[in-house]
């Protein structure tokens, strides 16, 4: 039994250590990098290592255990026996259809027992056993009603419940995900994902090779960055943001979709009917939706927008569930009982029932701000506590 071993310290050394205490042979101790460069020369020490080695223990960190790594192992006839700690890695492993993951921290004999089986404690299950996960679709008209913060903050609290939540940036006007959470601008993204369905070629592992991991403890949300700059909206077609949305159900268990105010057909004049339309990516994204959380702004002035959006998703969804959200609810606005004088005005000119209240929380989407992080829960953090209980409903 020979091995190559890819951690990086203090892990590496006491894998090797205790693997060779158990009767592993150690070919080669290597760092991940090394591991991911020897993709692509054949020529390195690395490639050496697994002419002779049948297995490599792993750490299985993104940016280690990729398509090619995989490959490059295959093509040697180098079987992966993957460490993970976090929920994530041992998400990845199965998506890859490798054996379950062992912990960070295993003995030598459990890595000597995973050498020598040909499956691990558990098998991956069949991707077509797996339930599809769920589209859901942040909406909300002109005005800033807080559309983009409410996204993140329930991409936080599904993620903070174990959830494999996915962020889609998919806003042709002014996307800022990025920004709000200190990504790069030139990272692939969602538009990336939506050129890759020309080909065909768009799957849950490329979905992850594109997307920006933000951690927030044992259970990261995975986003896709929205476009750069403002003239690569055509980029983000019907045809290619519906698509890629149902690719990621497969995915993520929760997907959640932040879409630009404008909802009209025909925001461009054009003598081609088949022209590209800047409003299409979130036409295409309310259409292909589980479900849609419709934002409003708390002020007289939000609510009469929000009523006439209202009207506009039902033509564009008129079957979807849908979930009334009145962001940064205080009194000032409307006097006294402000949530009964909007409940009133949503029933009678929209005909809404119920309503989530949102209460505002400068203080908190401030903080958020700074740190370039979602809304997270805390001791006085009521927005975040009052998303927390929206998200227990999806």
């Amino acid at each position: 039994m020979s091995a190559i071993v890819a951690a990086d310290e203090p892990h590496g050394s006491r894998i090797a250590a205790d693997a060779v205490e158990d009767g592993v042979v150690v070919a080669a101790l290597v760092r991940p990098g090394d591991l991911v460069a020897a993709v692509g020369d054949a020529s390195s020490r690395v490639w050496e290592a697994l002419r002779d080695a049948d297995t490599v223990i792993l750490h299985a960190t993104r940016t280690v255990l990729t398509p090619e790594v995989i490959a490059m192992c295959d093509r040697s006839g180098a079987r992966i026996v993957a460490l993970a700690d976090r929920a994530a890695e041992r998400r990845a492993v199965a998506a890859f259809g490798l054996p379950a993951a062992l912990p960070l921290d295993a003995g030598g004999a459990e890595i000597r027992a995973a050498v020598e089986s040909r499956a691990l404690a558990t098998e991956a299950v069949p991707s077509g056993a797996q339930p599809r996960g769920r589209v859901t679709v942040v909406w909300g008209p002109h005005g800033s009603p807080g559309r983009t913060t409410i996204a993140l903050a329930l991409s936080a609290a599904l993620a903070r419940r174990g959830e494999r939540v996915a962020l889609v940036d998919a806003d042709t006007h002014a996307p800022s995900i990025a920004q709000r959470l200190d990504l790069p601008d030139e990272a692939p993204g969602f538009p990336a994902a939506c050129r890759q369905t020309d080909y065909g070629v768009l799957d849950p592992h490329e979905l992850t090779r594109l997307s920006a991991p933000v951690d927030l403890g044992e259970h990261p949300i995975e986003v896709l960055t929205g476009i750069n700059r403002p003239s690569r909206w055509p980029e983000l077609s019907a045809q290619r943001v519906a698509s890629a949305l149902d690719v990621a159900r497969d995915w993520a268990e929760h997907v959640i979709v932040d879409v630009g105010a404008p909802l009209e057909t025909d925001e461009e004049i054009a003598s081609d009917i088949d022209a590209p339309r800047r409003n299409a990516a979130a036409l295409a994204a309310v259409a292909a939706a589980d479900g849609l959380l419709a934002v409003a702004a708390a002020d007289p002035v939000g609510i009469a927008r929000f009523v006439r959006g209202l009207a506009r998703l039902d033509e564009v969804a008129p079957s979807t569930p849908r979930t009334p959200v009145v962001n940064r609810m205080r009194s000032g606005p409307f006097g006294v009982d402000g949530p009964g004088q909007v409940r009133q005005a949503l029933g009678r000119y929209a005909d809404v029932e119920a309503a989530w209240f949102l209460p505002d929380d400068p203080r908190a989407a401030d903080a958020a701000l700074l740190a370039s992080r979602p809304v997270l829960p805390r001791r006085r953090a009521p927005l975040a506590h009052a998303v927390g209980r929206l998200a227990a409903t999806l």
